[in-house]
C-alpha cells in the first residue's frame, strides 16, 4: 500500500495502465489512507467509498478493453467541496448547503471522470472560498500534514492537505485570491492557477465571479501540468471560457493545448523577472532567501534573472478585497432558504424567514465579507470604493503587461511565511487578508501562476516558489517551474547519496 501512495498521479496511472497495479486496488489504498489518517488532518468532508469503488471497478473494465487510455486512467483524484457533482453533497463548507445535492456535474469534473480518474470524496475548504486557513469551514478546520498544530492554508486546503497527506494522487482546486497556490506552499506540493477562462467555471459555485479559476494539486509540477491539460478548454455553458471564437491551433487560447510538452528541463536564455517590491518589509527571512537562492539556481541554469520595479503592489490587497467581497455579495444573495439549501425552522414571515436562514446558515467570516460587499456598492460609495478600485485592477494589469514586455516569468514568494498556527488568522482577519499580498494581484490580472517546494524554514516547514506567466502562457511557467523541481530532485539525491557514502565509510572504519 505505502508504494501505490508514493507514487505520483502520472506514475500511479502508467502502472494501472501496464496492469502492474488495479484501479480498484489504488483507490483502496487510498480510501484505507483516509480512514487511518483523516480524523486527524481533516481533508475530506465527504468520502464516497462505493461511489469510488464502483467506479475503479468499471475504469479496470474500461482499460483492460482498451476504451481508457489517458494518463489518469483509474487514478484516485478529490475534489474541493466547491464543484458540483450530480448526485453528491456539494455544501462549500457551510452550514447554509449541507443538505445541497446538486442535480448536475462541473464541467472540470465532468472532464476528469472522462479521462477515467476515480473521484474520492470532496474535500475540506473555507466556508465559500472565503479564507486563508481552512479554519472557517462549518465542518472544523483542516490540519497542516507537515505539522498538525499549523494551518494548511486555504480556501483550498483540504485539497492541499490531502495531496500532502497521500490521501489522493491529486486533486482540484479554485482559485481567487491565491486559494490554489498558497495552500500548496504551506504544504509542500505543488499547485497552478490558470490563467482566467483557461477552465470552465461551470458548476463551480461563484465566491468572486471576475476573479475565481479551478485548478489542480499535485505532488509534482508533472502531475499538475496533466491534469490541467485534461480540464482546459473552452466550454459553451460558461460564457468566460476562452477559445470559443478561435479555430487556429496557433492561438494560446484554442482548446488543445498540450501542457505536458512543456515538461522541459531548459530555460537556457530565458528571461526572469524579480520584483524588488515583493522583498521589502512583510516578509520572513527564511522565505526571502529560499525564494532568493531559487533565483540564483535559475542563473546557474542559464536564465537571465533581474530584478525589477513591479509597482502597485501596496494598492494589491484593498482592490482585491473591495471587488471580491462585492461580487461575493452578489453571488451568495441567492442562498435565503426558498429553493435549496438550509431554511431556518422557526419564522414568522418571508422576510423574517431570510434574515433568520441567512444569519444562522452563514459564518462570521462570510457574513463579514458580505457586509463589506454591500457597503462598497451602496449608494454614495459605489464610485468611492468599487469603481476606484476597478480602476486599480485596470493599472495592475497594465503594471503586469509592462513588466511581461521584458520578462518570460515573473519569480517570488507565494506567501510572506510558512505555515501559521491554528487560531492565529481568526483572532485578527486583517493580518490574514494581508498574508495574500503575493496573490491577489494574479487573479486580478487574470494571470496563470504556479507554486512548488523551494525549501524549508528553520521549523522544518515548507516554503514555496511563486512563478508568473503572461495571459495564457501557461506553457513558460510549467517549463521554468519543472526545470527548477529536476533540479532540487538531483540535488536532494546527489545529497542522500554523499549522506549513504559517508555512513557506509564510518561503518567500514568502525569494522
Amino acid at each position: 500500500m505505502s508504494d501505490i501512495l508514493s507514487l505520483s498521479a502520472v506514475e500511479l496511472g502508467k502502472k494501472i495502465a501496464g496492469g502492474e497495479i488495479s484501479s480498484l486496488e489504488a483507490t483502496k489504498a487510498y480510501l484505507d489512507a483516509i480512514g487511518a489518517k483523516d480524523k486527524e488532518i481533516n481533508a475530506y468532508i465527504t468520502v464516497d467509498t462505493a461511489g469510488a469503488l464502483k467506479a475503479a471497478e468499471e475504469a479496470d473494465k474500461k482499460i483492460a478493453a482498451g476504451q481508457l487510455t489517458g494518463p489518469l486512467a483509474g487514478v484516485p483524484v478529490a475534489i474541493k467541496d466547491n464543484m458540483c457533482i450530480e448526485g453528491t453533497l456539494t455544501t462549500c463548507a457551510s452550514h447554509i448547503l449541507d443538505n445541497f445535492v446538486p442535480t448536475y456535474t462541473s464541467t472540470a469534473v465532468e472532464k476528469l471522470k472522462a479521462a477515467g480518474a476515480i473521484v474520492l470524496g470532496r474535500t475540506n475548504m473555507d466556508e465559500f472560498a472565503m479564507g486563508s486557513t481552512t479554519e472557517t469551514s462549518y465542518f472544523g478546520p483542516t490540519k497542516n500534514p507537515r505539522d498538525l498544530t499549523r494551518v494548511p492554508g486555504g480556501s483550498s486546503g483540504g485539497s492541499a492537505a490531502a495531496v500532502a497527506a497521500n490521501e489522493c494522487a491529486a486533486a482540484l482546486g479554485s482559485d481567487t485570491g491565491g486559494s490554489i497556490r498558497q495552500p500548496a506552499s504551506f504544504c509542500g506540493v505543488t499547485g497552478i492557477k490558470p490563467t482566467y477562462g483557461r477552465v470552465s467555471r461551470y458548476g463551480l459555485i461563484a465566491y468572486g465571479s471576475s476573479l475565481d479559476q479551478i485548478g489542480p494539486l499535485g505532488k509534482n509540477v508533472t502531475d499538475c501540468a496533466t491534469v490541467l491539460e485534461i480540464i482546459s478548454g473552452y466550454d459553451p455553458k460558461d460564457s468566460t471560457s476562452a477559445g470559443g471564437d478561435k479555430e487556429s491551433s496557433g492561438d494560446p487560447r484554442t482548446t488543445d493545448i498540450k501542457f505536458t510538452e512543456a515538461l522541459v528541463d531548459d530555460v537556457k536564455g530565458m528571461k526572469i523577472g524579480v520584483p524588488r517590491d515583493y522583498f521589502l518589509e512583510g516578509i520572513d527571512e527564511d522565505v526571502k532567501k529560499a525564494v532568493l537562492d531559487a533565483a540564483e539556481v535559475f542563473k546557474s541554469k542559464g536564465a537571465i534573472v533581474e530584478e525589477f520595479d513591479l509597482g502597485m503592489v501596496e494598492y494589491a490587497i484593498p482592490a482585491y478585497y473591495v471587488i471580491a467581497c462585492a461580487e461575493a455579495s452578489s453571488n451568495l444573495e441567492r442562498f435565503d432558504g426558498v429553493k435549496y439549501g438550509y431554511r431556518t425552522k422557526d419564522y414568522t414571515d418571508l422576510h423574517n424567514m431570510y434574515k433568520k436562514t441567512r444569519s444562522e446558515g452563514f459564518g462570521p467570516e462570510v457574513k463579514r465579507r458580505i457586509m463589506l460587499g454591500s457597503f462598497v456598492l451602496s449608494s454614495g460609495y459605489y464610485d468611492a470604493y468599487y469603481v476606484k478600485a476597478l480602476r486599480v485592477k485596470a493599472l495592475i494589469k497594465q503594471a503586469f503587461d509592462k513588466a511581461f514586455e521584458k520578462y518570460d516569468v515573473i519569480l517570488g514568494p507565494v506567501a510572506p511565511t510558512s505555515a501559521l498556527k491554528l487560531g492565529e488568522s481568526l483572532s485578527d482577519p486583517i493580518q490574514m487578508y494581508l498574508g495574500d499580498i503575493y496573490t491577489v494581484s494574479v487573479n486580478l490580472a487574470g494571470l496563470p501562476g504556479i507554486s512548488l517546494p523551494c525549501g524549508e524554514d528553520k521549523e522544518g516547514l515548507p516554503i514555496g516558489l511563486q512563478l508568473l506567466g503572461q495571459t495564457f502562457d501557461e506553457k513558460k511557467i510549467i517549463q521554468a517551474a519543472y526545470t527548477y523541481e529536476n533540479y532540487r530532485l538531483n540535488n536532494m539525491k546527489l545529497g542522500c547519496d554523499q549522506a549513504l557514502g559517508l555512513l557506509s565509510a564510518q561503518s567500514g572504519k568502525e569494522a
